[in-house]
């Protein structure tokens, strides 16, 4: 079987859970630790910035994680797959912030509402840390916080992180410029033509009706490689309540509505069709109550990302030193990890152990 038929099957049976470590963060370490960690937990997924040095971080981890197999008592029989993300000028997920000292009141507002701790005591912004969310800017009362495109030669870069070990490319794609967008799109396609590739939108720009126009541009060039990644509120998944995840089942819902439904004229209800037109991943304040919120409503999925939420619970545990000799907090981790999947996915490890057969 090979890579493009593995993950076709993993999204028919809606067993595609990715951890997002974020598209902008380039923390070396950190990328290496989460890859590990959710990689022994079941992830069959890891979403990295576009950057080789942290694409090989990810293989690290990854590879960290298969040589512990047998600590864990697992088997870990498909490796996960590495997106590495990109984006447009504009879209929240590549930018960077910068604080502009000279008229900062020092009130350090924007510290502790950092999720990645990228503002140190100097507020001088750590950009390999920072992931462009938006809480500092948020909290900031004199509004000195802006913004700059993390600018990446895709044509030079894409080809570099797929020879380092990616399989997958996604393009954030939440802004209104149509026609870049696509000619973006066209590049992604031509770089990476033979496996997935993912297209990240949500509906703070786009209505409904561009929403599926877009999508319907994006599949003409993808085919059935084509993933949508439904983002329904991004960056936004500190809780662990419904309402946080709310958005990222609408917006599934509205997907599935436009292209993996069909009207029953007769009783004048819309059913799924037999085979999914458009293959859908949950993100945007995604959390461990995702899948349970999406089967309430009958909103059916292809596969779960998480980012914030994932990073977070996980987090006291990676930043300990000698993460990676002290077993007993690796074990830890791992179980709150795993939890995780299973709760999105169910015990991806198990049910993929015949997988192959």
């Amino acid at each position: 079987m090979t890579r493009f038929e593995i993950m076709n099957k993993l999204l028919d049976q809606s067993l595609f859970f990715k951890l997002v470590c974020g598209a902008g963060n380039e923390d070396i370490e950190e990328v290496k630790k989460l890859s590990m960690l959710y990689t022994l937990a079941g992830a069959k997924g890891m979403d990295v910035s576009a950057n080789p040095k942290v694409v090989n971080a990810c293989v690290q981890g990854i590879d960290l994680a298969i040589s512990m197999e047998a600590q864990f008592n697992i088997k870990i029989s498909v490796r996960p797959f590495i997106t590495v993300s990109i984006g447009m000028p504009g879209d929240h997920h590549v930018r960077k912030a910068e604080i502009m000292l000279e008229n900062c009141i020092k009130c350090n507002l924007c510290i502790p509402v950092c999720p990645t701790d990228a503002i140190p005591t100097n507020l001088i912004v750590i950009e390999s840390k920072c992931i462009g969310c938006g809480n500092c800017s948020a909290v900031c009362p004199v509004n000195v916080i802006d913004y700059y495109h993390n600018e990446k030669n895709l044509l030079q870069i894409l080809p570099e992180c797929l020879k380092a070990g990616a399989e997958q490319i996604e393009l954030h794609a939440a802004i209104k410029e149509d026609e870049y967008i696509m000619k973006e799109w066209e590049i992604v396609n031509s770089i990476n033509p033979n496996a997935h590739v993912s297209m990240c939108l949500d509906r703070l720009h786009l209505s409904d009706f561009a929403l599926e126009s877009r999508i319907k541009k994006a599949k003409e060039i993808s085919g059935d490689r084509l993933i949508i990644q439904a983002d329904g509120y991004p960056m936004s998944g500190g809780e662990d309540d419904f309402n946080t995840t709310l958005q990222a089942i609408s917006t599934t819902d509205v997907i599935n509505k436009r292209f993996n439904k069909k009207l029953n004229r007769k009783t004048g209800k819309s059913n799924y069709k037999k085979i999914n037109h458009i293959n859908i991943l949950m993100s945007g304040g995604t959390n461990s109550l995702s899948t349970n919120l999406a089967k309430q409503n009958d909103v059916r999925f292809q596969g779960v990302s998480i980012g914030t939420f994932a990073r977070k619970i996980i987090k006291e545990y990676i930043e300990i030193e000698d993460f990676y000799n002290n077993i007993d907090n690796i074990k830890k981790a791992y179980l709150i990890a795993r939890q995780l999947v299973i709760d999105n996915v169910g015990d991806v490890n198990l049910v993929t152990k015949d997988f192959l057969n």
